[in-house]
């Protein structure tokens, strides 16, 4: 057992350096490819008297023409130090409210999480139980298992219209959007767990005469944990996905809204950042349900 634990160790170590190399590449193809030749610097045209008063005319100011320029040069991809700059600015303050269109990243992400954890937790209050009585009556499977077929390819953001048209209230109509993607795949699995728990163990419960609900708990809860935890954490995956292009939609606050305001801003090192941001919250969020699987699942 020893040599196995130290194999898998070893395994481990090795899939980590494998991870950071291929991060060191990444990042040096993009130091790389951001890399801008010295040249030299242009010399202004001097515009004579009436190409001045024509540009006037046009209602465009001459004397911004370099200042221009020296934008649309810095509007290239960013590079690694400015991305560095950028997320260190980011995390030295996270939580700051400068108004509705300027606050900081930590914000953000508590409105996005709250709007995710409560359409979520509402949805699981829907989907387990509901997936229990499913899985336990294959009358009630096969009869609402059509109306799962057609609900359940809908994309969540099609929902929206009419979440905004009936509930008058975006970020309501945001946690709706998450209760409806998040509910599917919990249901989904909860009912297919439940229905897979072996029949000795029900055969047992019966011949013991235990009753419903001590069977539900004791003895179908254990065995179909690890599929039910398996709907949740495709649900949570789904719901953290969802949610982003959502706050694109409605706008207001939120992680998604704060990529699409950055964008309209024209600011790439901030949206790239959220990016990055968006993609380690939704990892830290697997995880959890991962270790969570893992814990009720047993071998056999």
């Amino acid at each position: 057992m020893s040599t196995l634990n130290v194999l898998m160790q070893g395994e481990r170590v090795r899939a980590a350096l494998v991870s950071l190399l291929l991060l060191g590449l990444m990042l040096l193809v993009w130091h790389l490819a951001t890399l801008s030749p010295a040249a030299a610097p242009a010399k202004p045209v001097a515009m004579t008297a009436e190409q001045i008063e024509y540009a006037k005319l046009m209602g465009k100011d001459p004397g911004a023409s370099a200042g221009a320029e020296a934008t649309a040069q810095k509007s290239g991809f960013p590079t690694l130090t400015q991305m560095g700059s950028t997320i260190a600015h980011h995390l030295s303050s996270p939580f700051y409210d400068n108004g509705p269109n300027d606050k900081g990243i930590g914000l953000q992400l508590a409105y996005s999480l709250g709007r995710v954890g409560l359409g979520y937790l509402l949805a699981a209050l829907v989907a387990i139980p509901l997936g229990f009585v499913i899985g336990m009556s294959p009358l009630l499977y096969r009869a609402l298992d059509p109306f799962i077929q057609v609900l359940k390819p809908i994309s969540p953001l099609a929902w929206m219209p009419l979440a905004l048209y009936t509930i008058k209230d975006s970020a309501a109509s945001g946690i709706f959007v998450i209760f409806i993607c998040s509910v599917w795949p919990m249901l989904i699995n909860t009912a297919f767990g439940v229905a897979g728990v072996r029949r000795e163990w029900l055969n047992v419960a019966r011949t013991l005469e235990v009753q419903p609900l001590r069977k539900a708990l004791q003895v179908i809860l254990p065995a179909a944990a690890p599929t039910i935890l398996t709907g949740m954490r495709i649900s949570m995956g789904i719901a953290w996905l969802v949610i982003v292009a959502a706050e694109m939609l409605v706008g207001g606050t939120g992680i998604g809204y704060f990529v699409w305001n950055e964008w309209n801003n024209l600011s790439l090192p901030n949206v790239i950042f959220a990016i990055l941001t968006i993609g380690l919250v939704g990892m830290a969020l697997d995880q959890v349900f991962a270790r969570a699987q893992k814990a009720v699942t047993y071998a056999e």
